[in-house]
């Protein structure tokens, strides 16, 4: 059962760099769910497997064995190595759970001072008198667009317009709830860490599509995202919350080259998309039957421990 449950705790690993490609050759919209998708989903298969690795070993304590009505121990070699394994497998599920109720909270103070924040303002949209530039989207209930005086003195009115649009999309998809999800997953297991900045990368790029839609030219939008983060860069020290997505977030140049790129997709671009599919998919797949087979296996070996094969 440990080579089995070793696959949802490696297979975290491949799935943050093929997560990268995954995101820039998907569209938005499938890169954006497969990639949170994938990070719950591994996040919950490598937890689990975690969980069962800690069970074996523990039933050699009598107070665990007489907790589960066992007869015997669910391992026959020796105790001292399965106490191990056991001690490893329960010290890194305590650091998990530390580090998920260390984020749940900073993650739900922050929404609670981003909806204190919105709840201010009468309108979608509240200006700020700063002369730093920013522009982001506050969730809250209802979500508000935040932008600086700065922010629209460096943009024209076709580009305010582009910069509203986007942050607009963020709120209307719910995007932080997805970014929350990602950040969660990343506590769990360390390799899923690229996949949380890989799926911010994916749903700036889904507001920059919404945005071109919206304004119906993908060349304005390229520059007003340009233009915007260039004025941002330009004038750091701002200071914008933790819970907040912004146009100006992520790899901009890759972005802006994206909304300029041929929409056209030629046979040999559709390989890259879909073996960086198959191969997320795949990992999902493969760490989800390997957690319930070893869960299955896991059950099988409880209920011979508790003697009720002998009975029957």
């Amino acid at each position: 059962m440990s080579l089995l449950l070793s696959l949802p705790l490696l297979l975290p690993f491949l799935a943050g760099p093929v997560s990268r490609a995954a995101a820039t050759s998907l569209p938005p919209g499938p890169a954006v769910r497969l990639l949170a998708c994938s990070a719950a989903g591994l996040a919950a298969g490598s937890t689990a497997a975690l969980a069962m690795l800690a069970v074996p070993g523990a039933t050699h304590l009598r107070p665990v064995a007489a907790l589960g009505h066992l007869l015997t121990p669910l391992t026959s070699g020796a105790p001292g190595t399965a106490l191990a394994v056991t001690v490893a497998a329960t010290s890194m599920l305590a650091a998990t759970g530390a580090l998920l109720v260390r984020g749940a909270y900073r993650w739900r103070k922050r929404s609670l001072r981003a909806r204190a924040l919105a709840a201010g303002s009468p309108g979608e949209l509240v200006v700020l008198a700063d002369e730093h530039p920013d522009a982001y989207a506050l969730p809250g209930r209802p979500g508000r667009i935040v932008i600086t005086s700065g922010m629209l003195r460096a943009l024209s009115a076709e580009e305010r317009e582009v910069v509203l649009a986007h942050e607009r999309s963020h709120l209307r998809g719910r995007h932080h709830l997805l970014v929350a999800i990602a950040e969660l997953a990343a506590h769990c297991h360390p390799g899923l860490r690229p996949v949380r900045e890989h799926l911010r990368y994916a749903l700036e790029r889904t507001a920059d599509e919404a945005a071109a839609r919206a304004v119906g030219d993908r060349r304005l939008t390229a520059r007003a995202i340009g233009r915007a983060a260039l004025a941002v860069r330009a004038s750091p020290g701002r200071r914008r919350p933790g819970s907040a997505l912004a146009v100006t977030t992520g790899p901009v140049p890759l972005r802006v080259a994206a909304l300029l790129g041929q929409s056209a997709r030629t046979p040999a671009s559709r390989t890259p998309r879909r073996l960086a599919a198959v191969t997320l998919l795949a990992c999902l797949a493969v760490s989800a039957g390997a957690s319930l087979r070893a869960a299955d296996s896991l059950h099988a070996r409880i209920e011979i421990a508790q003697g009720e094969t002998c009975g029957e």
